[in-house]
């Protein structure tokens, strides 16, 4: 008993409540919307006559300002559109801890409803790829090209650079443990998570850890992501054919997620392919190499 007190006390973080984020991180392009029960956060930049906007979908554990460095470029000719997935980022959790692919893609449509957006292109990382071509399968009359960043989706084994999520996976379905997930998050295992999605971890600075730590810790997603990593999710490799969208894939060879073999899965299933594999390059390419990921988007978005 005394050890798991000592436990207690050296790992616990209260919960930040989510306007203290939204004032450290306010931004003048931040506004929110309300669906199904939350205040989703969102950034809507650039060219609005833009018709064909640009939609921006971060990872587990991320949010919108994951896309920052290539946002900064894009807007200056395109209308790009980005928000908080329900469970991560200032949106937090869904009322009724629903994170079926179906129930993301109905958000997404509940977005661009609100915001009048008929078409789109798309780009999604890790788990917003998952959803990004998911949603392209559902939904083919509004979207005109897809860009997957690292996607998750298919089949592949977990690399070690998500050991905190494989952690939070296991504590998740042991169910006195997985109590602990909602009050204990050690920085050491946030930290060794920032740093596995990273290619080159030099490029991670204080800032980066801090904003990811914030994030974990906004009041609600750390349950959040505890349901959300539990979510059974089927292997979509077979669906993979049946894109017929124009399909640019980006990888980065360092990843420890989401290791770039599974890439030539992607590229072997989608019809209409084309694979970038930067060297050197995390999970995460957008952040690390914004400068080698905007030019490509641009291009292919074009």
């Amino acid at each position: 008993m005394n050890k798991l007190v000592e436990f207690l006390t050296w790992y616990y973080k209260a919960d930040i409540p989510a306007e203290t984020l939204r004032k450290k991180y306010a931004h003048p392009a931040s506004k929110y919307m309300p669906i199904d029960g939350m205040d989703v956060h969102y950034r809507d930049e650039g060219n609005m006559n833009d018709p064909v906007p640009i939609v921006l979908l971060h990872g587990t554990s991320s949010s919108l300002h994951t896309w920052d460095e290539c946002t900064k470029e894009l807007i200056k000719t395109r209308r790009v559109i980005r928000f908080d997935l329900p469970a991560f980022g200032l949106t937090g959790p869904h009322p009724k801890a629903d994170y079926a692919l179906n129930t993301y893609a109905g958000f997404i449509t509940k977005v661009l409803d609100k915001l009048k957006v008929d078409k789109v292109c798309m780009a999604g990382n890790s788990f917003g790829g998952s959803i990004t071509f998911n949603y392209a399968l559902n939904n083919p009359d509004r979207v005109e090209k897809i860009a997957l960043l690292n996607s998750d989706g298919v089949k592949f084994k977990i690399g070690m650079g998500a050991i905190g999520f494989v952690l939070m996976y296991i504590l998740g379905h042991i169910p006195i443990l997985k109590y602990l997930l909602y009050y204990c998050t050690p920085e050491d295992v946030v930290k060794a998570s920032v740093k596995g999605v990273y290619g080159d971890p030099s490029k991670i600075t204080p800032a980066i850890f801090e904003r990811y730590r914030d994030f974990t810790l906004r009041a609600g997603n750390r349950k959040a992501l505890a349901d959300r990593l539990v979510t059974k999710y089927a292997d979509n490799t077979e669906r993979l054919k049946d894109i017929k969208l124009p399909t640019l894939l980006i990888w980065g060879d360092l990843d420890a997620v989401v290791p770039v073999k599974v890439s030539e899965v992607f590229d072997k299933e989608i019809p209409n392919s084309k694979l970038e594999i930067l060297k050197g390059v995390g999970h995460v390419p957008m952040e690390e190499v914004p400068e080698k990921v905007t030019p490509l988007i641009q291009d292919f978005f074009a």
